[in-house]
């Protein structure tokens, strides 16, 4: 399982926007637009969960610094969760 960060988006984006553009790369099991907890608000950035590494790294290589609306992507490995305290 890989898990993708992806930094950058327009807040227009949606998340059949972001499937799509990891479906031409392989499967995709999930897809998270992180948004604010007070306004319900895009933050700019979500999670992309794919099954298979090998497709996930190719994602990565693939659409790191694509362009979509207008943004310029920002995709690698998604780092785990710090705890909090």
């Amino acid at each position: 399982m890989k898990n993708i960060f992806v930094g950058n988006l327009s807040f227009g984006v949606t998340e059949d926007t972001i499937r799509a553009l990891f479906e031409a790369h392989g499967s995709v099991s999930r897809v998270n637009i992180v948004t604010d907890r007070d306004t319900g608000q895009p933050r700019g950035f979500g999670f992309v969960e794919m099954p298979n590494d090998g497709e996930g790294e190719k994602a990565i290589a693939a659409l790191n610094g694509t362009d979509v609306d207008g943004r310029t992507l920002n995709v690698n490995e998604a780092r785990p969760k710090a705890e909090r305290s």
